[in-house]
Protein backbone atom coordinates (compact mmCIF):
# COMPACT_ATOMS: atom_id res chain seq x y z
CA UNK A 1 0.00 0.00 0.00
CA UNK A 2 2.94 2.41 -0.27
CA UNK A 3 1.80 5.31 -2.45
CA UNK A 4 5.05 7.28 -2.71
CA UNK A 5 8.73 7.22 -1.82
CA UNK A 6 9.93 10.27 0.11
CA UNK A 7 13.69 10.93 0.04
CA UNK A 8 15.06 12.64 3.14
CA UNK A 9 15.87 16.18 1.97
CA UNK A 10 19.20 17.91 2.36
CA UNK A 11 19.67 21.66 2.85
CA UNK A 12 19.89 23.74 -0.34
CA UNK A 13 23.43 24.89 0.56
CA UNK A 14 24.61 21.30 0.91
CA UNK A 15 22.84 20.36 -2.32
CA UNK A 16 24.53 23.23 -4.14
CA UNK A 17 27.96 22.23 -2.77
CA UNK A 18 27.57 18.46 -3.25
CA UNK A 19 25.51 18.57 -6.42
CA UNK A 20 23.17 15.74 -5.47
CA UNK A 21 21.03 14.30 -2.70
CA UNK A 22 22.06 10.69 -2.10
CA UNK A 23 18.66 9.82 -0.61
CA UNK A 24 16.95 11.10 -3.78
CA UNK A 25 19.21 8.96 -5.96
CA UNK A 26 18.38 5.90 -3.85
CA UNK A 27 14.65 6.69 -3.89
CA UNK A 28 14.67 7.16 -7.67
CA UNK A 29 16.26 3.77 -8.25
CA UNK A 30 14.00 2.04 -5.73
CA UNK A 31 11.00 3.73 -7.31
CA UNK A 32 11.95 2.35 -10.74
CA UNK A 33 12.29 -1.17 -9.36
CA UNK A 34 9.04 -1.05 -7.35
CA UNK A 35 7.07 1.14 -9.80
CA UNK A 36 6.29 3.63 -7.02
CA UNK A 37 6.54 7.39 -7.64
CA UNK A 38 9.11 9.51 -5.80
CA UNK A 39 7.81 12.74 -4.26
CA UNK A 40 10.51 15.10 -3.04
CA UNK A 41 8.13 18.03 -2.79
CA UNK A 42 6.49 17.35 0.58
CA UNK A 43 9.13 18.34 3.12
CA UNK A 44 12.25 20.45 3.00
CA UNK A 45 15.24 20.93 5.22
CA UNK A 46 15.04 24.55 6.32
CA UNK A 47 18.06 24.49 8.67
CA UNK A 48 21.64 23.91 7.60
CA UNK A 49 22.45 21.67 10.56
CA UNK A 50 25.72 20.16 11.70
CA UNK A 51 26.53 16.71 10.27
CA UNK A 52 24.87 14.09 12.48
CA UNK A 53 28.02 11.94 12.50
CA UNK A 54 29.74 14.63 14.58
CA UNK A 55 27.14 14.50 17.39
CA UNK A 56 26.10 12.16 20.19
CA UNK A 57 22.56 10.76 20.39
CA UNK A 58 21.07 13.58 22.50
CA UNK A 59 22.59 16.34 20.38
CA UNK A 60 21.48 14.62 17.16
CA UNK A 61 17.87 15.01 18.24
CA UNK A 62 18.40 18.65 19.26
CA UNK A 63 20.22 19.34 15.99
CA UNK A 64 17.19 18.24 13.96
CA UNK A 65 14.38 19.46 16.22
CA UNK A 66 13.09 22.08 13.73
CA UNK A 67 15.24 21.23 10.73
CA UNK A 68 12.38 19.97 8.51
CA UNK A 69 9.20 21.75 7.46
CA UNK A 70 6.24 21.11 5.19
CA UNK A 71 6.40 22.68 1.74
CA UNK A 72 2.67 23.34 1.97
CA UNK A 73 1.90 20.92 -0.86
CA UNK A 74 -1.52 19.33 -0.58
CA UNK A 75 -1.03 15.77 0.60
CA UNK A 76 -2.98 12.96 -0.95
CA UNK A 77 -1.02 10.07 0.53
CA UNK A 78 -1.94 7.92 3.49
CA UNK A 79 1.07 5.58 3.29
CA UNK A 80 4.64 6.50 2.29
CA UNK A 81 8.13 5.04 2.48
CA UNK A 82 10.90 7.43 3.50
CA UNK A 83 14.31 6.70 2.02
CA UNK A 84 17.71 7.74 3.39
CA UNK A 85 21.28 6.60 2.99
CA UNK A 86 22.08 5.65 6.58
CA UNK A 87 20.22 4.91 9.81
CA UNK A 88 22.06 5.42 13.08
CA UNK A 89 19.94 6.71 15.97
CA UNK A 90 16.76 7.46 14.03
CA UNK A 91 16.80 11.19 14.81
CA UNK A 92 16.51 12.23 11.16
CA UNK A 93 13.66 9.92 10.36
CA UNK A 94 11.78 10.85 13.54
CA UNK A 95 12.06 14.56 12.67
CA UNK A 96 10.81 13.97 9.12
CA UNK A 97 8.04 11.66 10.28
CA UNK A 98 6.72 14.30 12.70
CA UNK A 99 6.24 16.70 9.78
CA UNK A 100 4.61 14.06 7.57
CA UNK A 101 2.18 13.08 10.35
CA UNK A 102 1.28 16.76 10.82
CA UNK A 103 0.50 16.88 7.09
CA UNK A 104 -2.01 14.05 7.47
CA UNK A 105 0.05 11.07 6.31
CA UNK A 106 -1.01 8.28 8.66
CA UNK A 107 1.51 5.56 7.79
CA UNK A 108 5.18 6.37 7.41
CA UNK A 109 7.66 3.58 6.81
CA UNK A 110 11.41 3.92 6.50
CA UNK A 111 14.28 2.19 4.79
CA UNK A 112 17.97 2.90 4.30
CA UNK A 113 20.90 1.37 2.52
CA UNK A 114 23.33 1.49 5.45
CA UNK A 115 22.92 1.14 9.17
CA UNK A 116 25.08 2.16 12.09
CA UNK A 117 26.73 -0.51 14.18
CA UNK A 118 24.37 -2.25 16.58
CA UNK A 119 21.07 -1.31 14.93
CA UNK A 120 18.51 -3.56 13.23
CA UNK A 121 17.65 -3.04 9.58
CA UNK A 122 14.81 -3.27 7.11
CA UNK A 123 11.55 -1.40 6.72
CA UNK A 124 10.22 0.12 9.90
CA UNK A 125 6.78 1.63 10.52
CA UNK A 126 6.97 4.89 12.46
Amino acid sequence: GIEALIPVPIHKNKLRKRGYNQAKILADELGKILCIPVDEGLIERNANTLPQKELDNLNREKNLRNAFISTGKIVKYKCVLMVDDIYTTGATIEACTRVLHQMGIDNVYYTSICIGKGYSYGIKKL
